[in-house]
């Protein structure tokens, strides 16, 4: 299925440009479709919809880069070198400084610590720097209408988004995001937003563009919703030997198998954890030698934020580097 989905892909690049070189997509009788039925199902002028959809343009650069994510491109090492970097730790170590009392009270709220919160921001845009270029209209209409294998989810991406920006009141011609949508400094795609984003300054809005208070709660919320426990591990090294490991790999990344079980799989690990708590088996190729570790139930609800584990790994480190040089620092001071 995957590979027919990559075929149709590469037959619309090679054939369906020309067709749609003009951005008509208004023109076309799925897009019209799609109008009519969201328009009915939301109670949402036609009329207004058939205006924003006659502005998009077909983004080719955001069909080209959903092909190519940098998960699938690089190994661990390579992945890690782009964030765990001493400019990335000393600006998160201003961003918990600056952003200090809201960062408790967020961890008061819904038990996600500090480091986590500020990791996830500064993997995502580098603490605000970078939120993303593409028009995100253009971009889920491109995606929802010219890239088959995912064009469900972003149809669905796009529904969500024309009813946040009524919502929030947005100008949803003017916002603009990452290549797949994801918005604001925390990067949440449309039903991200409208599900778990708060107004955590308590301003009438949900802000996360410029609202540091927003963005905080909002990630430590969505943390929470997808299940974090607070105080408890989030993951170890691991050691492999045979080829029994294998077989725990291959259950993904949802803890499953518990600590006991460990042996059977030929895996060991030095942890303060309970026998029965369940974990997974993440393994980091790298260019000499593999590493190996166990992820907890904290560990995986990171991959809800991002469904990759060298993406969990990058934060996780990233979060313990700057909680380090947090603690040294007021140490020396």
């Amino acid at each position: 299925m995957y590979k027919y989905s990559f075929l149709l892909t590469a037959l619309f690049f090679s054939c369906g440009t020309q067709s749609f070189a003009n951005n008509d997509y208004l023109s076309r009788v799925e897009v019209q479709k799609f109008i009519d039925e969201f328009s009915v199902k939301n109670k949402y002028s036609k009329e207004s919809l058939d205006i924003l959809f006659k502005k998009v343009t077909r983004q080719t650069q955001v069909l080209e880069a959903i092909q190519r994510p940098a998960e699938k491109e690089k190994n661990w090492e390579e992945y890690q070198k782009i964030f765990i970097t001493d400019k990335r730790i000393k600006e998160g170590m201003a961003f918990w400084t600056e952003n200090a009392s809201i960062l408790a009270a967020a961890e008061r709220e819904y038990g996600v610590p500090p480091e986590i919160v500020v990791a996830i921001v500064g993997v995502e845009t580098f603490y605000g720097r970078y939120k993303g270029k593409y028009p995100v209209l253009d971009s889920l209409v491109t995606l929802g209408f010219d890239y088959p294998p995912r064009q469900k989810f972003f149809r669905s991406e796009l529904a969500e988004f024309l009813l946040l920006a009524q919502e929030e009141n947005l100008d949803p011609l003017a916002i603009k995001g990452s290549y797949a949508g994801a918005m604001g400094k925390s990067q949440f795609i449309s039903s991200s937003y409208r599900r778990y984003a708060v107004d955590f300054d308590e301003n009438g809005r949900r802000d996360l563009w410029e609202s540091n208070e927003d963005v905080i709660g909002s990630v430590a919320n969505y943390f929470k919703r997808h299940g974090w426990k607070a105080n408890e591990i989030i993951t170890v090294p691991a050691k492999v030997q045979g080829k029994r490991y294998k077989a725990l790999l291959e259950k993904g990344l949802k803890p499953v198998a518990s600590i006991s079980e460990l042996p059977q799989y030929d895996v060991d690990a030095e942890h303060n954890a309970d026998a029965k708590q369940a974990v997974a088996l993440l393994e980091f190729k790298n260019n000499d030698s593999d590493e190996y570790w166990l992820g907890f139930n904290n560990f995986y609800v990171i991959t809800r934020y991002n469904h990759s584990h060298m993406y969990a790994m990058a934060v996780y480190q990233l979060s313990q580097q700057i909680k380090q040089d947090i603690k040294d620092y007021v140490v020396q001071n």
